[in-house]
């Protein structure tokens, strides 16, 4: 037995792997194959791409690494080269980096790949020539009156729309545009009749985990102008209000056989009287969980279109005064503030559209167990470093304010809808009195109540015997700000009382009324990547024999790291990757300290090691609230992580 043993042990170590675990040698050819794709490596070759494109290439036996390089140039110059990495443990690799457009007769971007054994490298691979080129431009798609709404096109981040004849441009995160500019305040031709409109989509300029363009080379994060589209609209619709459906990539009528939207909705509703029949020009929309209309969950902007679509960078600014209201009639409004803004019963509201960007979600929770520090003990706060496969990735400008709304499970699951009238009126005198004292020469007052009073606000201060007239030019809680200093001091219990103001806009309807009426609509919200595609992963890597494969079925098998892929989520910024021993429960695996980690691409390298596996994917979209970002998840994906077949040879 002990001879046998020792006989075994000594033909494995002649052993010749056909995968990684072959001997090194480093007058080995270089890899072969080289090729970019999007999904799967199997994929046809081509060579151009809309968005940064994965690699894959036929292994090198032996091979303990491979080392990728992209540049402008095939012949690799300094000056040229755009990306590096030395750290790849398969022959597949995920690309976290914005790549620009740039086209070439025939290329104008070159990948090229070696492996590396313990004793040196192979050279270089021939290089795989591409171009980066956005052909595709969003086409409008049928529509409602005040509505534009147009194809999504895949990669893109967000869009830009140029209204012609205004002239304005609008950044939209979805697929629908409302026209509030051509019908708000003038709800007749020529104003709200045609809108001719370009369009053209935005792409982050992303990268993490330290990666760079080596080289400097700026990137574009526009695609090209579509061509002028024009969109018609009939005579304003008059009659009782009605909601008629929401739409994005679907048209949603209420049905629970309507499909779930991906993206955030547009409203679209008709006619121009509430309950009482009174002739309106303005609306809101108010969207709830429950089918009373309690529990609110988004407010809309106030506009005067047959539809709403939320923007994410600010609401018209409506006019603060009757002089300014009738002016408004014979021009367009711009973005900006809508003033005070109530429900009928007075509960100030502000619209979705207003609110502050929130806090973006662009780190994982730490899973792994921290030690106390002492309370005495000072400590410098650190900025995360980014590393690939952590819970951390940095993004930066404006992304708007929260105008999206959570997933739901639809049809079981759903949000309900509705639209109310809304008038301008000149605010009624209002009382209150002074919290605290307040100096001569002082520019705020602290007041007791400060519901009602809004910038542009005219009010006396004080008793008959030292009372004073000011104009307010600001509100932050309990405080007003004031336009000059006061010239008398006044004590606290003093009166303060608004004279005349700004105009106010107020609800002439209560949602639950109106939703109790019938005058309410339901719809869903879901959106999650997909994993596979006839049954098979997008997943490519080393099978256990060491060749390059892609995914025939569920549950395959691969050696070392896979490379998985998904299809863009429609509203996903940003996504989270998980992978579990377990379907069910779900137990995912640290990484780096974290459940998973977040990417800004549609693709990653997983981690694993041997066994069974499963793994799944969530968008996170920046313009939900703050700590409520996450999207759904995937159905989770099996996956193998196998160890290497060895080749015993007498």
């Amino acid at each position: 037995m002990r001879l046998a043993r020792l006989l075994l042990a000594l033909l494995v170590t002649l052993v010749l792997a056909s995968s990684a675990n072959a001997a090194p040698s480093a007058s080995a050819a270089a890899p072969q194959s080289l090729h970019g794709f999007l999904f799967r490596a199997d994929e046809p070759v081509r060579h151009e791409f809309a968005r940064t494109p994965s690699f894959a290439w036929a292994p090198v036996p032996g091979a303990t690494s491979y080392q990728l390089e992209l540049a402008t140039s095939s012949t690799f110059r300094e000056n040229g080269l755009l990306y590096a990495d030395r750290t790849l443990k398969s022959p597949v690799a995920s690309i976290t980096l914005t790549l620009p457009w740039i086209t070439g007769a025939p290329y104008s971007l070159y990948a090229r790949v070696r492996a590396v054994f313990k004793n040196g490298a192979t050279s270089w691979s021939k290089p795989f020539g591409f171009n980066m080129r956005q052909t595709e431009v969003p086409r409008p798609v049928a529509s409602y009156p005040g509505l534009l709404r147009w194809t999504p096109v895949e990669g893109a981040t967000a869009y830009d729309v140029w209204l012609i004849d205004i002239p304005k441009m609008v950044r939209i995160f979805g697929n629908v545009m409302d026209e509030r500019e051509f019908y708000t305040l003038h709800q007749a031709n020529p104003w709200m009749s045609k809108v001719r409109w370009r369009i053209r989509t935005v792409r982050s300029d992303q990268s993490q985990g330290g990666q760079v363009r080596a080289n400097g080379l700026p990137v574009s994060s526009f695609g090209g102008w579509s061509p002028v589209y024009e969109s018609v609209n009939p005579p304003f619709a008059v009659g009782a209000l009605k909601g008629l459906a929401t739409v994005s990539d679907v048209v949603s009528k209420g049905l629970s056989s309507d499909r779930a939207h991906r993206l955030m909705p547009a409203f679209v509703y008709g006619g121009n009287q509430g309950l009482a029949g009174l002739d309106t020009e303005l609306y809101r929309i108010y969207v709830f969980t429950d089918r009373d209309c309690l529990n609110r969950v988004f407010t809309g902007a106030i506009t005067g279109g047959p539809a709403y679509a939320p923007r994410s960078f600010g609401p018209l600014t409506l006019p603060k005064s009757t002089g300014a209201l009738a002016a408004a009639r014979s021009t367009y409004l711009t973005d900006g503030d809508q003033g005070s803004t109530y429900m009928a019963d007075f509960e100030s509201v502000t619209p979705n559209e207003s609110l502050p960007q929130p806090s973006l979600t662009t780190t994982l929770p730490s899973a792994a167990p921290t030690t106390p520090t002492t309370p005495t003990t000072p400590t410098t706060p650190t900025t995360p470093v980014e590393e690939p496969g952590t819970g951390v990735i940095s993004v930066s400008g404006n992304r708007g304010a929260p105008v999206d709304l959570w997933d739901t499970n639809w049809p079981e699951g759903g949000y309900y809808w509705t639209v109310v009238p809304v008038e301008a009126v000149n605010p009624s005198p209002l009382a209150t009195t002074a919290f605290q004292s307040a100096a001569i020469g002082a520019l705020q007052v602290a007041i007791a109540d400060p519901d009602g009073f809004s910038t542009g606000d005219v009010v006396d201060i004080g008793n008959p015997s030292n009372k004073e007239t000011v104009t307010v030019t600001g509100v932050t809680g309990n405080t007003i700000s004031l336009a000059t200093a006061l010239k008398q001091a006044h004590g606290a219990g003093e009166p303060v009382l608004r004279m005349t103001g700004n105009l106010i806009y107020r609800d002439l309807e209560l949602p639950q009324e109106v939703c109790a009426s019938g005058r309410v609509m339901r719809f869903g919200k879901s959106s999650e990547p997909t994993l596979v595609t006839g049954g098979a992963p997008f997943a490519s890597g080393l099978s256990p024999k060491g060749r390059l494969i892609s995914a025939a079925g569920v549950g395959a098998s691969f050696y070392g790291t896979p490379l998985v892929a998904w299809t863009p989520a429609l509203g996903a910024d940003a996504y989270h990757v998980q992978w579990s021993r377990k379907r069910y429960p779900f137990n995912a695996e640290l990484s780096n300290g974290t459940a998973g980690f977040l990417t800004l691409s549609t693709s990653a390298v997983l981690p694993l090691k041997p066994g069974t596996w499963w793994y799944r994917v969530r968008g996170i979209s920046w313009r939900l609230p703050q700590n409520a970002q996450y999207m759904s998840w995937s159905d989770p994906t099996r996956i193998v992580a196998a160890r290497p077949t060895f080749t015993v040879k007498p």
